[in-house]
């Protein structure tokens, strides 16, 4: 009996240790649920994976003709869409290497207008086959050479005359004849605007990559150079006259003629740096700077004050020339 009594005791602690456990799981399992449901209530709703994009290049194939002969030249394959007819020009020269990309004009049809080189494939492409008309440009220089040559020449050239070498001017009549002030002076201006156009090209003006026949060159130079000649032969020659009514014309335009050039270099320094709002450049505006004032009462006050330059030069030095490049 009582070994009988002591296992029924021990059955029934057996018992209440197992109901203890399950009741203590059973709660472990109630928080882990709570747990789980706020977690997943607090990362809401499920969102669908996103979906893979599968970019496509389209390629196209460009067949060159000779814009004279109407004869295939080349078939450039695999050219990307994107692809600019810059990259057709470099791709054309790997092809066919006498043609150089800054002496080639690639047109849509003959007699047509000639592509500009940032205009993509894609925007012209009407199918996979692409036809451009190659043309020869001829000898081609960069906008900064042509720059440089024009403005350099008129710098040395007017040095030349200031020298009075003897074969421009008689030997004898420059020795005789003392030079007046104003001669000195207009050597001082016109020295000055030629610099500042050599450093506006070389460090304000946005220059374009692009290239030009070698007649324009040719012809600005001819211009520059020409009118050059022509205002310092007589400004420096020996029997010079001075302005009529004395200092008082010399000192109003010579101080006049300064203000102008520095109202057409600081105008030019703001062309060259646009205000952006977005993805449009807006015109320059007046500021603080008194200079930029005249955007007030015209739109291009950088030819206002070019303008003004060479008819205080012209008034400083009272010859014909120099109104007439003006």
């Amino acid at each position: 009996m009582f070994k009988r009594h002591k296992s029924l005791a021990s059955e029934r602690k057996k018992a209440l240790h197992s109901q203890r456990a399950t009741r203590f799981i059973l709660k472990d399992d109630m928080r882990n649920f709570h747990f789980l449901s706020k977690l997943v209530l607090s990362a809401g709703p499920l969102k669908p994976a996103p979906a893979v994009k599968h970019s496509k290049t389209t390629h196209f194939e460009i067949e060159i003709l000779d814009a004279q002969t109407r004869k295939q030249m080349c078939i450039l394959d695999k050219v990307t869409q994107s692809s600019t007819i810059h990259d057709v020009k470099q791709k054309f020269h790997k092809a066919c290497p006498k043609w150089y990309p800054s002496r080639v004009g690639l047109q849509l049809e003959c007699g047509g207008p000639f592509l500009k080189d940032y205009i993509t494939i894609q925007s012209i492409a009407a199918s996979s086959i692409v036809t451009l008309y190659a043309t020869d440009l001829g000898r081609q220089v960069s906008w900064t050479t042509v720059f440089l040559a024009e403005y350099t020449g008129p710098l040395l050239i007017y040095l030349l005359f200031y020298l009075r070498i003897p074969c421009i001017y008689d030997g004898k009549e420059t020795a005789r004849r003392l030079r007046h002030p104003v001669v000195h002076l207009a050597c001082f201006c016109h020295c000055i605007h030629y610099v500042r156009y050599l450093l506006e090209t070389l460090f304000v003006h946005k220059v374009s990559a692009g290239h030009t026949p070698l007649k324009n060159l040719i012809m600005s130079c001819a211009f520059y150079w020409g009118f050059t000649s022509w205002i310092a032969y007589y400004i420096n020659h020996p029997l010079y006259t001075p302005p009529s009514f004395g200092n008082r014309q010399i000192t109003v335009s010579a101080i006049n003629f300064l203000i102008c050039e520095a109202g057409n270099h600081f105008i030019n320094v703001m062309l060259s740096h646009p205000n952006h709002t977005g993805n449009n450049a807006c015109f320059p505006s007046p500021n603080y700077n008194p200079f930029t004032w005249m955007f007030f009462l015209v739109s291009c006050p950088n030819y206002t004050y070019e303008i003004g330059s060479w008819i205080s030069f012209t008034v400083m030095t009272q010859t014909l020339p120099g109104g007439l490049t003006a």
